[in-house]
This record gives structure tokens, sequence and C-alpha cells, in this order.
């Protein structure tokens, strides 16, 4: 009995311990980034849909924007389509652009819906295409060889196809869904001036909502502790002219720089931090939102 009454204690003091952050952010809005192992372990996905659910319970407004380069894989695999990258982003034609959204907002959306639903939770859908929420452009991307002198041509504009980028948020479909405690889940499809459907980078259609919203946190979950130095060791706060710094010295490189420049760009939008958080680890929201030490790499 007695064993059992400190276990009790224990508990409760846990949750005292993060009352003064439930305080800090009630009210406040969270963007999360939903991608990596996270989403295809089940216990991952049901703790995932738990954490958010607790974080609506006790007053803050948790937004969830997904990925799902992996599913979009294996049915492209399975339509003999195979697919192409250039410089790490999916080139997207007009049939991929199909499967493409057909995955992300036909199956991978509404799963995450239906699981937060099922869990105790009320979400509702969404891509970029609903109400206008994300207008983009097409995404232009050049190329230059790096062994090229002053003389040499003028670099390759390459095309990517219905790749974009985003160039406006508008947040009012959101807002509307706040007002009645639902959770928006937002697929990363934007809509261009033509109508027609582009592919976004899921972290960088995160940090402009982010942004838009003013949100209090970006969360980014990964399949990685976060930012380490040289020696391996996991750095747990970063300003922006730190992260410049590694940068520079190659030792933030490959695909954790696109990930550090979108919670730059978030600050830059007004969002006060970002974060780069392992969601394999279990319970990593509450550990990041709720703790002094949390999981992960703060980026401010």
């Amino acid at each position: 009995m007695a064993k059992t009454v400190q276990e009790s204690i224990e508990k409760a003091k846990v949750l005292i311990d993060a009352l003064p952050y439930m305080q800090k952010f009630r009210h406040k809005t969270v963007v999360i980034k939903y991608g990596g192992h996270a989403m295809v372990d089940d216990n991952l996905k049901k703790q995932f849909a738990l954490n958010v659910i607790l974080l609506k319970q006790i007053g803050i407004n948790p937004v969830i924007v997904h990925g799902g380069g992996p599913q979009i894989n294996t049915l492209l695999d399975r339509l003999g389509i195979k697919p192409s990258y250039v410089e790490g982003m999916r080139v997207t034609d007009g049939e991929t652009m199909e499967v493409v959204e057909m995955v992300l907002v036909g199956k991978v959306n509404k799963e995450i819906v239906g699981l937060i639903n099922h869990c105790g939770g009320k979400a509702v859908g969404l891509s970029g295409r609903d109400g206008d929420l994300v207008c983009a452009e097409k995404l232009k991307v050049s190329s230059r060889k790096k062994d090229e002198g002053q003389d040499a041509a003028p670099p390759e504009l390459i095309d990517l196809g219905r790749v974009g980028q985003v160039t406006k948020v508008n947040t009012g479909v959101i807002e509307s869904l706040y007002l009645k405690d639902f959770i928006p889940v937002i697929a990363p499809v934007g809509v261009g001036e033509d109508g027609q459907a582009f592919n976004i980078n899921a972290d960088l259609v995160a940090g402009a909502i982010a942004g838009a919203l003013s949100a209090e946190k970006l969360m980014l979950l990964t399949d990685v502790p976060g930012v380490k130095n040289k020696n391996g060791e996991l750095l747990t706060s970063l300003s922006q002219k730190e992260v410049e710094e590694l940068i520079e010295d190659g030792t933030i490189a490959g695909g954790m720089i696109p990930k550090v420049r979108c919670c730059q760009d978030a600050l830059q939008r007004g969002v006060s931090k970002t974060h780069i958080v392992d969601g394999r680890v279990e319970h990593s929201i509450l550990l990041e939102m709720f703790t002094k030490e949390g999981v992960g790499t703060e980026i401010y």
C-alpha cells in the first residue's frame, strides 16, 4: 500500500512541476510538424494523438502539419511510377501530383484525423487548398557546377514540375476551428493562382503557418535526437548566430540544414521559439512542452 501511495505522490509532483508551463502556454498556439518514425510506429502514433488531445484539453491550440513521403513512394511503386529527385526534392509532374494529393489528403490526413478522434479528440482534416489556406507559386531552383568560374554560363534553371513555395497563409479557416475547439490537421498541398495544386515541403508549410499564426512554438518531429556538435553530443539550445556558425564549419549539414533554416524563417516571421524534436521518444511533445530539459534542440 505504501508503495502505491508513494507512486501516486510522484505522479502528483510531475503534474505540479508541469503547472507553470501549462499556465504559460494556455491559449497559445503550437504548430507541430508530424513526420518520420512517429507516423509509422503504432505505439508512437497513439501517443502522438493523446499528447495532442492533452494540449487541447488544457487550453493550448495545437495545429498539426504532416508529411507522407514514404506513403507516396509506396503508391507510386504500386502504380509503376518511378520517383525522381533533384537536390533532395521530388520532381512532381501532373501524374505524380495526383498521387501526392491522393495520398496526403485522401489517406494520410484522414488516418491522422481518425486516430485523434478515436482517442477522444476533435480533429478536422484540411489541405492548403481548403479556403485558400496555403497559397503557393512554383518553386524555382537553379544549379551551377562547383568548378565554374567567373566566365561560366548563367545557372541552369531546374524544372521540378508542380513543386511550390508558400506565398501566403490565410488563417481564417484555422481560427474558425479554434472557436469550435477543433484540432486542425493540415496536408502540405498548396494552391496556385491557376487553382491547381502544388506539392510543398511539410517543414516549410509548418513554418509558414506558425509565422502567420504568431505561434508560441514550432515543433518539428524528426528521426534524430536534434542538432549535434562535432563530438556527436546533443546541443539542447542554439541561437540563430550559433546556427550560422555551425553551418559554416560543416557541423550542421545534409538534411538538417533545411530544418534549421525552416526554424530560422519561422522566428523571423514572429514565432517565439522553435524546436527540432526526436519523435521516436515516447511522449516527446509533452516532454518538450512541460519540462525544463525538453527533448531535442531549441533554436531561438
